[in-house]
Protein backbone atom coordinates (compact mmCIF):
# COMPACT_ATOMS: atom_id res chain seq x y z
CA UNK A 1 0.00 0.00 0.00
CA UNK A 2 1.23 3.48 -0.89
CA UNK A 3 1.99 5.99 1.81
CA UNK A 4 -0.39 8.94 1.88
CA UNK A 5 0.47 12.38 3.27
CA UNK A 6 -2.81 14.27 3.85
CA UNK A 7 -2.50 18.05 3.68
CA UNK A 8 1.10 17.77 2.44
CA UNK A 9 0.48 20.43 -0.21
CA UNK A 10 -2.06 23.10 -0.93
CA UNK A 11 -3.34 24.63 -4.13
CA UNK A 12 -4.48 28.22 -3.58
CA UNK A 13 -4.88 27.36 0.10
CA UNK A 14 -6.91 24.16 -0.39
CA UNK A 15 -5.15 21.11 1.18
CA UNK A 16 -4.41 17.99 -0.87
CA UNK A 17 -2.97 14.54 -0.16
CA UNK A 18 0.30 13.40 -1.68
CA UNK A 19 0.73 9.72 -2.52
CA UNK A 20 4.15 8.16 -1.95
CA UNK A 21 6.91 8.68 0.56
CA UNK A 22 8.74 11.97 0.94
CA UNK A 23 12.27 11.61 -0.38
CA UNK A 24 15.21 13.32 1.29
CA UNK A 25 18.86 14.06 0.46
CA UNK A 26 20.89 10.89 0.87
CA UNK A 27 18.07 8.63 -0.37
CA UNK A 28 18.65 6.50 -3.43
CA UNK A 29 16.71 7.99 -6.35
CA UNK A 30 13.87 5.64 -7.33
CA UNK A 31 13.49 4.61 -10.93
CA UNK A 32 10.32 5.48 -12.83
CA UNK A 33 9.16 5.08 -16.40
CA UNK A 34 7.99 8.17 -18.26
CA UNK A 35 6.92 8.85 -21.84
CA UNK A 36 8.78 11.18 -24.17
CA UNK A 37 7.15 13.27 -26.89
CA UNK A 38 7.55 10.39 -29.38
CA UNK A 39 5.59 8.09 -27.01
CA UNK A 40 8.71 6.10 -26.16
CA UNK A 41 9.43 4.90 -22.64
CA UNK A 42 12.20 6.74 -20.81
CA UNK A 43 13.49 5.71 -17.39
CA UNK A 44 15.17 7.88 -14.79
CA UNK A 45 17.92 5.23 -14.70
CA UNK A 46 18.66 5.97 -18.40
CA UNK A 47 20.40 9.13 -17.14
CA UNK A 48 22.78 7.37 -14.73
CA UNK A 49 26.22 8.97 -14.69
CA UNK A 50 24.83 12.49 -15.15
CA UNK A 51 23.81 15.18 -12.70
CA UNK A 52 20.07 15.24 -12.99
CA UNK A 53 17.53 17.91 -12.08
CA UNK A 54 14.02 16.49 -11.89
CA UNK A 55 11.66 19.41 -12.34
CA UNK A 56 8.22 18.14 -11.32
CA UNK A 57 5.37 20.43 -12.35
CA UNK A 58 1.58 20.42 -12.48
CA UNK A 59 1.20 21.23 -16.20
CA UNK A 60 3.43 22.98 -18.71
CA UNK A 61 0.32 24.93 -19.74
CA UNK A 62 0.23 26.90 -16.48
CA UNK A 63 2.15 30.10 -15.79
CA UNK A 64 4.46 28.98 -13.00
CA UNK A 65 5.18 25.58 -14.56
CA UNK A 66 5.99 27.20 -17.88
CA UNK A 67 8.25 29.76 -16.18
CA UNK A 68 9.93 27.01 -14.17
CA UNK A 69 10.75 25.02 -17.29
CA UNK A 70 11.95 28.13 -19.14
CA UNK A 71 14.19 29.06 -16.21
CA UNK A 72 15.95 25.70 -16.35
CA UNK A 73 16.25 25.97 -20.15
CA UNK A 74 18.14 29.25 -19.60
CA UNK A 75 20.28 27.82 -16.79
CA UNK A 76 21.40 24.86 -18.91
CA UNK A 77 23.25 27.27 -21.22
CA UNK A 78 25.69 27.90 -18.33
CA UNK A 79 26.06 24.31 -17.18
CA UNK A 80 28.09 21.42 -18.63
CA UNK A 81 26.43 18.80 -20.84
CA UNK A 82 26.66 16.32 -17.96
CA UNK A 83 23.80 18.22 -16.28
CA UNK A 84 20.39 17.09 -17.56
CA UNK A 85 17.03 18.62 -16.70
CA UNK A 86 13.84 16.60 -16.97
CA UNK A 87 10.55 18.48 -16.63
CA UNK A 88 7.91 15.96 -15.62
CA UNK A 89 4.18 16.59 -15.77
CA UNK A 90 0.95 14.68 -16.21
CA UNK A 91 0.35 16.40 -19.56
CA UNK A 92 -0.05 14.24 -22.63
CA UNK A 93 3.03 14.16 -24.88
CA UNK A 94 1.06 16.04 -27.59
CA UNK A 95 0.64 19.03 -25.29
CA UNK A 96 4.25 18.85 -24.14
CA UNK A 97 5.50 18.83 -27.73
CA UNK A 98 3.39 21.89 -28.58
CA UNK A 99 4.62 23.68 -25.46
CA UNK A 100 8.29 22.95 -26.26
CA UNK A 101 7.85 24.21 -29.82
CA UNK A 102 6.03 27.39 -28.76
CA UNK A 103 8.42 28.13 -25.86
CA UNK A 104 11.62 27.15 -27.73
CA UNK A 105 12.51 24.49 -25.19
CA UNK A 106 15.41 22.55 -26.70
CA UNK A 107 17.70 21.43 -23.87
CA UNK A 108 15.22 20.53 -21.13
CA UNK A 109 13.57 17.17 -21.77
CA UNK A 110 9.85 17.41 -21.09
CA UNK A 111 8.39 14.02 -20.17
CA UNK A 112 4.94 12.70 -19.32
CA UNK A 113 3.91 10.72 -16.25
CA UNK A 114 0.35 10.44 -17.62
CA UNK A 115 0.34 6.72 -18.43
CA UNK A 116 0.72 5.23 -14.96
CA UNK A 117 1.93 8.00 -12.61
CA UNK A 118 4.97 5.89 -11.72
CA UNK A 119 7.12 8.98 -11.16
CA UNK A 120 4.52 10.67 -8.95
CA UNK A 121 4.09 7.56 -6.82
CA UNK A 122 7.85 6.86 -6.58
CA UNK A 123 8.82 10.46 -5.78
CA UNK A 124 5.85 11.30 -3.56
CA UNK A 125 4.46 14.02 -5.84
CA UNK A 126 1.19 12.41 -6.96
CA UNK A 127 -1.84 14.42 -5.80
CA UNK A 128 -4.43 11.84 -4.81
CA UNK A 129 -7.58 13.91 -5.25
CA UNK A 130 -6.80 15.23 -8.75
CA UNK A 131 -4.07 12.96 -10.23
CA UNK A 132 -1.91 16.06 -10.67
CA UNK A 133 1.79 16.15 -10.09
CA UNK A 134 2.80 18.45 -7.25
CA UNK A 135 5.58 20.99 -7.74
CA UNK A 136 8.94 19.64 -6.62
CA UNK A 137 12.65 19.71 -7.46
CA UNK A 138 15.18 16.93 -7.04
CA UNK A 139 18.90 17.00 -7.77
CA UNK A 140 20.42 13.57 -8.27
CA UNK A 141 24.16 12.94 -8.40
CA UNK A 142 25.85 10.74 -11.04
CA UNK A 143 25.64 7.74 -8.67
CA UNK A 144 21.86 8.00 -8.30
CA UNK A 145 21.74 9.60 -4.85
CA UNK A 146 19.38 12.48 -4.13
CA UNK A 147 21.40 15.55 -3.10
CA UNK A 148 18.55 18.07 -3.00
CA UNK A 149 14.80 17.60 -2.57
CA UNK A 150 12.17 20.30 -2.38
CA UNK A 151 8.42 19.72 -2.19
CA UNK A 152 6.87 23.14 -2.73
CA UNK A 153 4.13 23.35 -0.06
CA UNK A 154 1.86 25.61 -2.14
CA UNK A 155 1.54 24.26 -5.69
CA UNK A 156 0.83 27.79 -6.98
CA UNK A 157 4.27 29.01 -5.77
CA UNK A 158 7.72 28.91 -7.34
CA UNK A 159 10.38 26.53 -6.02
CA UNK A 160 13.79 27.67 -4.79
CA UNK A 161 15.70 27.68 -8.07
CA UNK A 162 18.85 29.05 -6.45
CA UNK A 163 19.01 26.31 -3.83
CA UNK A 164 18.62 23.57 -6.45
CA UNK A 165 21.24 25.17 -8.69
CA UNK A 166 23.62 25.50 -5.73
CA UNK A 167 23.24 21.76 -5.13
CA UNK A 168 24.11 21.15 -8.80
CA UNK A 169 27.18 23.40 -8.64
CA UNK A 170 28.44 21.55 -5.55
CA UNK A 171 28.51 18.39 -7.67
CA UNK A 172 30.53 19.93 -10.53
Amino acid sequence: MQTERPGAVTFKGHPFTLVGSELKPGDKAPDATLINQNFENVKISDYAGNILILNAVLSVDTGICSAQTKRFEEELANLPDSVKVLTISMDLPFAQKRFCSDAHIEKVEVLSDHRDASFGAAYGTLVKETRWGARALFVIDPNGTIRYAEYVPEIASHPSYDDALSAVRELL
